[in-house]
């Protein structure tokens, strides 16, 4: 008896029953064979995506096959990722006997194992030498992962024998959501050389496949996330298939950490951080100017497409959230309070508001569409772990805008938030791509509104002949939407805007308009958000930039230094002179060295430092230097003051970049 599986360029290969990925490997060629490391067939389930199994494991007859090797990208670095995350824990249990061993996946650039070391014993990353020594003992041995499916309870006695308390937990929890109609009868456990783990793989055939790999950092993680249970010891690492990339890697990471934006911020003067208030940033002045230049920005260009600025409480009565469907689905992030017997919720987002009041107005056909906009302060319960300067905060606001508009201007509204979007980010020079992300599982609304509204948001993309990605799954839990990505300096890929369709929430809050034909009818509703959250956005901004700011967008775009104090009443004059074209200009008067006023304007990044003296003031003009590109000479003072007008307001008209996305 055979089977038959089809091969990526459609041909079919005819293979022995119960053939391998690895024996499809060797049907093909010798070369692949060497080169394979897994292989990918379609989800076990209906509408599933595909699986990565491990070579060593039987092929499904009819399957459509693709051999996995080191030139497969994400998928393939993910799975040697898991090896390696395997392969740390191997070290650790050889070098600290009584280690307790909990969880080990691959993340977006590496792999963590977490850990309960013996009481009294601490790791930290002076003990990584050692533990990597050892890794390259797995490594060197080529160790091959097998594949052990055990009865349920043969897994728990096993691990409970070698008092492995987190692997037993996690087989009950398996047990348990299975329950009584589909009980769970066998785990997976995988073995590489002497470290056996609970783990659902897959796996590359052995130890070998990693190439390189180095342990980065040590942090502390609760165990499930939960504050109440043990704290345990997080060892981070990544892995790639050369010692080349590996370098080119930790390159990168050296250039992230020098442009980390909470150092900038510091070294910069722009906010700051306390513990009286987790999540939440101080901003200093300078900080201060950068954020409402965003503001100011998002005003300007909403006013001039027809957005209504308003401005909602920032605590409702639970019964809103209930309306809106965030109270079963977001509640466990939301900051409660209660006041008089009422359950109420602070706002992580304006759209149940705007929605709240859109009804509290009667509206016509003629009104529509109706575009509010707020710049709203939020707040969301994030855990303390995974709180990241202004990139993951709990405190923040948004560029927040919601559209009410009927079915048929649906299109022409979408269409118009994209290409808003495209003239935002061409003022930063920002490279973009799109992303259409499709119903998930977990969701409120019927079926035909998913069809109606994906189809609007797809023939969009298609009128305007934009290229984009599917991200099936990924929307938002009422309705489609559009993400727009960046793609920074370090190669680091950022969701920066995204467009929402929701037929849901007028539905839910009963919204109604009154039609040409005297009947009420349902508004559609558009969430649109451009920078994120302002907070977010500068932290992207400074790592992007390296705390280079565009001039317009430069906390103080100009600093006049007066070679001595004789010349400081003309430094003023200058002062004032060049605050007179609406630049953020500085005097720095303090009886120091021009030299080192330099330095340290250089270092806070000013783009022009404009040095007065004796000959400046007689000819009535400024010495210039521009920020890393040096000393551009004497010019009059009017036409530095020309000049950096026209440089101000060429930001503004910079022209959008949209053609450019056209297919």
């Amino acid at each position: 008896m055979a089977i038959t599986v089809t091969l990526p360029d459609g041909k079919e290969l005819e293979l022995p029953d119960g053939a391998t990925g690895a024996d499809a490997a060797s049907a093909i060629g010798p070369g692949l064979a060497r080169a394979a490391l897994a292989v990918e067939v379609p989800g076990a389930g209906n509408g599933d995506g595909p699986e990565v199994r491990d070579l060593a494991r039987p092929l499904p007859d009819g399957a459509r096959l693709a051999i996995l090797t080191d030139r497969s990208g994400p998928q393939a670095l993910q799975l040697i990722r898991h090896d390696a995350a395997h392969v740390l824990a191997a070290a650790v249990t050889d070098l600290y006997p009584g280690v307790k061993i909990s969880i080990g996946p691959p993340i977006d650039d590496g792999f963590y194992y977490d850990f309960e070391f013996p009481a009294g014993t601490t790791v930290s990353e002076a003990d990584f030498p050692q533990i990597e020594e050892r890794m390259r003992a797995h490594v060197k041995a080529a160790e091959p992962f097998e594949r052990q499916d055990l009865a349920v309870a043969v897994a728990r006695e096993r691990f409970a024998a070698d008092g492995q308390d987190y692997k037993v937990e996690l087989i009950d929890d398996l047990v348990s959501a299975g329950g009584p109609d589909e009980p769970l009868e066998t785990v997976s456990l995988y073995t590489n050389g002497p470290f056996t783990d609970l783990c659902r793989g897959p796996h590359g055939p052995s130890t070998k496949s990693i190439g390189a790999f180095r342990l980065g950092s040590v942090a502390g993680a609760y165990w499930r996330g939960d504050s109440t249970r043990t704290m345990l010891t997080r060892i981070y690492g990544t892995a790639f298939f050369s010692k080349a990339e590996l370098e080119e890697h930790l390159e990168r990471l050296e250039q992230a950490k020098a442009r980390d934006h909470r150092k900038l911020g510091r070294d910069l003067g722009l906010f700051t951080f306390s513990e009286v208030s987790p999540g939440a940033a101080f901003w200093l002045p300078a900080g201060t100017s950068v954020y409402n230049a965003l503001v100011g920005l998002s005003r300007q260009m909403g006013s001039e497409r027809g957005y209504s600025e308003v401005k909602t409480p920032q605590i409702y009565d639970s019964e809103l959230w209930k309306t809106s469907g965030h109270w079963d689905k977001y509640k466990e992030h939301m900051f409660l309070v209660e006041s008089e017997g009422r359950e109420m919720g602070v706002k992580p987002m304006n759209c149940p508001g705007h929605a709240h009041l859109f009804g509290a107005r009667r509206h016509s056909y003629r009104d529509l569409p109706v575009r509010f906009f707020e710049p709203g302060l939020l707040h969301r319960n994030e855990p303390s772990g995974v709180l990241h300067g202004l990139l993951r905060v709990r405190h923040f606001a948004q560029d927040d805008a919601h559209i009410f508009c009927t079915e048929e201007q649906v299109e022409e509204e979408v269409r118009s938030c994209l290409e808003m979007a495209f003239e935002t980010y061409a003022l930063f020079d920002f490279d973009v791509r799109l992303e259409l992300s499709t119903r998930p599982e977990q969701r409120i609304g019927s079926d035909e509104m998913w069809d109606r509204a994906e189809a609007k948001l797809l023939s969009t993309l298609q009128e305007l002949g934009l290229t984009y990605e599917l991200n099936p799954g990924d929307g938002a839990f009422y309705g489609p939407k559009i993400d727009i990505h960046m793609t920074d300096s370090l190669g680091r890929s950022w969701q920066l805007g995204t467009v929402q369709l929701d037929y849901s929430m007028p539905e839910r809050f009963e919204l109604s308009y009154t039609g040409a034909d005297n009947q009420e009818h349902r508004p559609v509703m558009i969430h649109r958000a451009l920078f994120g959250s302002y907070e977010r956005f500068i932290g992207i901004m400074l790592e992007h930039y390296a705390g280079e700011l565009p001039l317009w967008l430069a906390p103080v775009q100009a600093i006049v230094l007066p070679v001595s104090d004789r010349f400081n009443d003309y430094a003023a004059a200058v002062r004032d002179g060049v605050a007179g074209e609406g630049a953020r200009v500085e005097l720095d008067s303090r009886s120091e060295s021009v030299g080192r006023k330099i330095r340290e304007a250089e270092l806070r990044k000013i783009p022009y430092m404009l040095v007065v003296g004796q000959r400046e003031q007689q000819d009535e003009a400024v010495s210039v230097r521009e920020h890393r590109a040096g000393d551009l000479g004497s010019m009059p003072l009017k036409e530095f003051r020309d000049r950096l007008r026209g440089e101000l307001y060429s930001a503004a008209l910079k022209p959008s970049k949209s053609s450019e996305r056209r297919a």
